[in-house]
C-alpha cells in the first residue's frame, strides 16, 4: 500500500504545480497521460449514512451498503432559508399547534418535523420522482438527506440526487442562471450518489463507483484556488468530474468542502487536499495554494478511516483511534490547545495529533462543524472543543452514563447519537437547530423529544443552520 501511494504521489506531481499567494501566477503544462475509463459500475443503492466507506484494497471501488428494510421517517429541524428544509413536505408545518417562527424568507422550525414521505407526496414534490434511474424497477423512495452550508442534498433510494438552497456561487450545480431554487433540482450523473458535502462556495458528489464530482466558486488570486481540484481557478456551474483521480487509479470513499479548500479521503486510507492553503489548511506545512488533490505527506504513514471538515481547518481519525488535526485554529477547533488566549492568526500547517483528556483513549467517530469538533471514544464518551469555549478535548460529563455512538457538527451546535437511537443536542440555539423547542443556547446536551419514542434514530445530517435525522421503528 504504501508503495502505491509513493508512485500516485510522484505521478501526481508530475505536471503540476503550487501557487504562492505571494504571486498567484502560473504557468502549466499537463500530463499527457490520457484518463482510463473505469469498466464497472455499482447497482446497489447508495450508502444508508454519511460516514466514510470502509477502507477496502485500492484496485476496487467503495463496497455497495444496502437499505435497510426497516420503515423509515425522516426529520428536519432549524432554519429555512432559500428552501433548504421542504416546508411543504413538512407534515406539521401548517398546523397552528406546531411552534416555529414563520416570517419572510427565514422559517425557523424549533422541533424535529417528519417529512411526508408518501409517493403521491413525493411524486409531486421531486420532477420524474417514479422514473427511476436507468429504467430499474421497483418504488422510489427517499434515502438520505445531507444538510449544508447554505443548501440540501436528497438522494433517492436509486442514487439520483436532488438539490435545493442558494446556488449564489454555484453551489448547487444547477446553473448559472439560477441563484436560489426552493423546489429540488435534479443533477444527472452517470452513476448512484453516495454522498453528498455543499459548502459555503463549491460542493461535491461522492459517487458508488469512487468518482468524484465537483461544482460552484473556483477560486480566485485573493481567496486562493484550485478548491474544485480540475488544475485551474475556473468556477464549475454543474457536477463536473475530478478525472486527475481517475488518472492515479484512486476512488474516493468520503470528502468534505471547507470555505475555499477540499480533503478527500481514498479507498486506501489516503488524505488528498486542494484549494487554498491559507492558514495551513492542506497540511502540507506550506501555504501555497494546489490546484490539484494532493496527499497530505504526514498522513501517508496512517491507515485513515475517517476525515472531518470545518470551515478552514480538516481533522483524519486513523485506524488506532487517534485524531490528527491541521489548519485554522483561531477558536480552538483542532483541539491542540492555544495557551492562554486565542489568537485570530492560530494555525497548524502539519497534522498534529490530538491530545489531552483523549490520550490513551480510541476514538470511533468524528465531527466537525464551522469552528468546533466532535468525537466518540469506544467506551461512549462524548468530547468536544472549539467555538473559543475549550481549545482542548472537553468530556461531556452529563452523559457519563450514555453510551455514544456517534456524533454530527453544525455552525455552533453539535448531535449526538446514543446506542437506543436517542439524540442529544447542545450549542446555540437561535437558528432552531438543537431542536428543543426553543431558541435558546445549552451548554451541556439535552435529550432532543420531539422524536417519538417507538423510533430509533440511525443516520443524522448538521448543516450550519438546519438538521435531519433518519429513524426507524424499533
Amino acid at each position: 500500500m504504501m508503495a502505491n501511494r509513493v508512485v500516485s504521489r510522484i505521478f501526481r506531481r508530475s505536471g503540476r504545480l503550487s501557487l504562492s499567494p505571494a504571486t498567484r501566477s502560473v504557468s502549466y503544462a499537463p500530463p499527457s497521460t490520457q484518463y482510463p475509463q473505469r469498466n464497472y459500475s455499482l447497482t446497489a443503492p447508495a450508502p444508508s449514512s454519511a460516514t466514510a466507506a470502509s477502507v477496502t484494497d485500492a484496485s476496487s471501488p467503495p463496497p455497495p451498503q444496502t437499505q435497510s428494510s426497516k420503515p423509515q421517517n425522516v426529520y428536519m429541524w432549524g432554519t429555512s432559508k432559500k428552501g433548504t428544509i421542504p416546508m411543504n413536505l413538512l407534515q406539521e408545518a401548517t398546523d397552528a399547534s406546531s411552534g416555529g417562527m414563520f416570517s419572510g424568507d427565514e422559517k425557523i422550525v424549533d422541533h424535529p418535523m417528519r417529512l411526508n414521505l408518501e409517493d403521491s407526496v413525493l411524486n409531486s414534490f421531486f420532477p420524474f420522482f417514479n422514473e427511476k434511474k436507468d429504467g430499474g424497477s421497483g418504488t422510489a423512495s427517499l434515502d438520505k438527506i445531507y444538510c449544508g452550508a447554505s443548501g440540501t442534498a436528497m438522494v433517492l433510494n436509486d442514487g439520483r440526487c436532488f438539490v435545493m438552497g442558494s446556488n449564489k456561487n454555484g453551489e448547487l450545480g444547477i446553473g448559472d442562471a439560477k441563484k436560489e431554487s426552493t423546489t429540488p433540482v435534479h443533477l444527472p450523473l452517470p452513476d448512484p450518489v453516495a454522498k453528498a458535502s455543499l459548502g459555503p462556495n463549491f460542493s461535491a458528489l461522492l459517487t458508488t463507483t469512487g468518482d468524484l464530482y465537483t461544482f460552484g466558486y473556483g477560486g480566485s488570486r485573493i481567496n486562493g484556488m484550485g478548491c474544485l481540484g480540475h488544475g485551474n481557478m475556473d468556477s464549475k456551474h454543474t457536477p463536473t468530474l475530478v478525472n486527475s483521480l481517475i488518472e492515479d487509479g484512486c476512488y474516493a470513499s468520503d470528502v468534505h468542502c471547507g470555505e475555499y479548500s477540499m480533503t478527500v479521503l481514498t479507498t486506501e486510507g489516503e488524505v488528498l487536499t486542494c484549494g487554498s492553503g491559507a492558514y495551513g489548511r492542506l497540511g502540507n506545512l506550506e501555504t501555497t495554494d494546489q490546484l490539484y488533490l494532493e496527499p497530505v505527506e504526514l498522513m501517508g504513514a496512517e491507515d485513515v478511516t475517517q476525515i472531518a471538515g470545518g470551515f478552514a481547518y480538516s481533522l483524519a481519525l486513523n485506524s488506532g483511534g487517534i485524531i490528527h488535526a491541521w489548519g485554522r485554529n483561531n477558536e480552538g477547533q483542532l483541539g491542540t490547545g492555544m495557551g492562554l488566549s486565542a489568537d485570530m492568526y492560530a494555525m497548524e500547517s502539519l497534522p498534529r495529533p490530538i491530545e489531552g483528556l483523549l490520550e490513551g483513549r480510541k476514538v470511533t467517530r468524528i465531527a466537525a462543524g464551522h469552528t468546533h469538533a466532535a468525537a466518540v471514544t469506544s467506551d461512549g464518551a462524548l468530547f468536544t472543543w472549539g467555538m473559543n469555549a475549550t481549545h482542548e478535548p472537553k468530556q461531556e460529563t452529563t452523559l457519563l452514563h450514555t453510551k455514544i455512538i456517534d456524533v454530527a457538527c453544525g455552525k455552533n451546535y453539535t448531535l449526538a447519537r446514543d446506542e437506543e437511537g436517542r439524540v442529544y443536542s447542545m450549542g446555540k440555539g437561535k437558528t432552531g437547530v438543537l431542536g428543543l423547542a426553543s431558541t435558546k443556547a445549552s451548554s451541556y446536551p439535552i435529550l432532543v423529544e420531539g422524536i417519538p419514542e417507538g423510533e430509533k434514530v440511525v443516520s443524522m445530517s448538521c448543516g450550519w443552520a438546519h438538521a435531519s435525522c433518519t429513524t426507524e421503528l424499533k
